[in-house]
């Protein structure tokens, strides 16, 4: 085999997925909303992150690195959007909690 071959697929393979965090990161930064976001599936998935970058930088694989360093960026940016926005609603009563107040009724006239 090819010594590029493994660099090229790892390439489109790193481009690939870390592109596919772009939208929602663009998402969760321009609409605020991060309530169907699933915080505990990005502390997994920013830990992985970690690890595969420590991995590659343990086995000099340079896309591996680069790749997973990107979207260790990425992902950890949309974590930290979730956490902050959790905080803003948990500080911020909602509508739906504030006691509403019946009208009262017409008195006869």
């Amino acid at each position: 085999m090819e010594d590029w071959l493994p660099t090229v697929l790892a390439t489109i393979a790193g481009i690939l997925s870390t592109s596919s965090f772009v939208p929602q990161v663009l998402k969760a930064w321009r609409e605020r909303d991060t309530a169907a976001i699933s915080k505990g599936m990005y502390i997994v998935t920013v830990t992985a992150f970690v690890l595969w970058s420590a991995y590659g930088f343990l086995i000099g694989a340079l896309p591996l690195i680069i790749f997973n360093l990107l979207s260790l960026v990425l992902s950890a940016t949309i974590l930290v959007l979730k956490i902050r926005n959790d905080r803003q609603r948990t500080r911020t009563p909602s509508a739906a909690s504030t006691p509403r107040r019946e009208p009262e009724a017409a008195r006869p006239g």
